[in-house]
This record gives C-alpha cells, structure tokens and sequence, in this order.
C-alpha cells in the first residue's frame, strides 16, 4: 500500500515552519544534498503546556543518542511519535539551538533590513517566531530534537560535532502517536563552525501512517515505551477509519 502524500514543501537553510500533525500520520524529512540541520519542538495542540521532554526521553530509553526504534516522550510520559525510519543512525538531542551571538560570531552579522533573503537567521529567533503564531513564547522553549545532526563525546567527555554526518537522501520518518503542533527550524547547528553559511535544504513530507502492530519495533523497545504507548492511548484512543 503506497502512503498518499498530504503535505509537501523544500525549505532551504536557514528558513523555518510549523505543522500541526494528527495522530496516525508521520512527517518524513529528507536531506536533499547532505550535511543539513532540523530543530525540532513538539507540542500538545490541546494543551501546549504539554511539550517535548528530552531528558525524560534519553532516560527511559536508557540511551545518549536517538534512532530507529526510539520514541520521543512528552512531560506528560506520553509519546509524541516514534522514529521509524533513520537512515543516519544518528539524532543529536544535546544540541539545543543555534543563536545570534553564535551566527555572528562565526559567519558575520546580516540581517533582514539590509540583505532581505540573504540575511543569517539563527535557530532561536526562527523557533520563537513559529512558536508566536501558536500562542507560545520564550517560557515555553524546550531543548530541541536535532535531526540529521549529530554530536558525540570523546574519550575525555567533551561533546563534538559531527560535520556533515547525514549523507544525501537521508530520511529521518517520525510516526505521530498523538495530535501534535510541530515547529521546526533549518538553521545551522548551535555546534557548526563551516565556513559558509549552510543553506542545505530539507524537504518535509507528511503522510498517513502505516497502522501500529503488535511486533512494531519502537512499541517493544523497552518496557518503558509499551508504559508510554499505553498511556498515549489513554489519553487519546486510536481511531480507525
């Protein structure tokens, strides 16, 4: 059975949006030429307090990185989606985002009044301003799903960033367990010290999700995600069309 495509658009480096997604439809991000970046923040549409919950995320799971197989929690220990498909076998959750001390710092100072389409955005601003058009503000920042990115640490504990980790024609496919706002930014990785800018585009894609089964690999993961699948289900049952 081919997933019908309902949503599509190539957003370029450095662009930003935001897609409120149903449960029972996945978003599928493509890194068209390598090397690209996107920040992730998921929120509850029915009560935005309800966020992404990174930390809570990696603990249960008992892991440092996220791939195929993982779920990402919410505060709530609910399960926002599952990551079924990860072709770089890697999704940085450390991260957090890039600001603009940072692109200053390494790229030069541009902005909108004087360089229009070519300015430098950073991560921060970008996901303070789709987070506007939800009724969020600066109170409701969480740390940020990085994906294509990813950082790792040294034998000594220092955190180091991978430069252009995911190879062209990556897809990282999250599979929506709950109706979820998603706000995401193309910007540069707070860690990315290229010398040009990266402008690498991501292509996002929403579809209708493949239905749950009961051998599904993010299901049985670990007991901690059939205790978050149970309590998704709770919070909103399956419907079947």
């Amino acid at each position: 059975m081919e997933l019908k495509n309902l949503f599509y658009h190539r957003y370029l480096g450095g662009q930003h949006g935001g897609l409120e997604i149903p449960a029972g439809h996945s978003l599928r991000l493509t890194d068209v030429e390598g090397g690209a970046n996107a920040s992730l923040l998921l929120f509850n549409p029915r009560n935005p307090l309800e966020r992404i919950n990174l930390p809570d995320t990696l603990k249960c799971q008992h892991t440092f990185k996220l791939t195929a197989g993982n779920c990402v929690y919410s505060d709530m220990g609910r399960i926002f989606c599952s990551i079924v498909q990860d072709d770089t076998g890697w999704i940085d959750s450390v991260g957090g985002l890039s600001n603009k001390n940072h692109v200053a710092k390494v790229w030069g100072e541009r902005n909108y009044q004087s360089d229009r389409n070519d300015w430098l955005q950073n991560g921060h601003d970008a996901m303070l301003v789709e987070m506007a058009k939800f009724g969020l503000g600066l109170r409701d920042l969480a740390a940020t799903l990085n994906v294509f990115s990813k950082v790792e640490t040294t034998d000594d504990g220092q955190l180091t960033f991978v430069q252009r980790h995911s190879k062209a024609a990556s897809v990282v496919e999250l599979r929506f367990e709950m109706d979820t706002i998603v706000l995401f930014s193309t910007c540069p990785h707070p860690m990315n010290e290229a010398v040009v800018y990266p402008r690498n585009p991501v292509d996002v894609e929403m579809v209708k999700s493949f239905p749950v089964e009961a051998d599904d690999a993010c299901l049985n993961h670990c007991d901690e995600n059939r205790r978050g699948f149970l309590n998704t289900r709770q919070y909103q049952p399956v419907l079947v069309d």
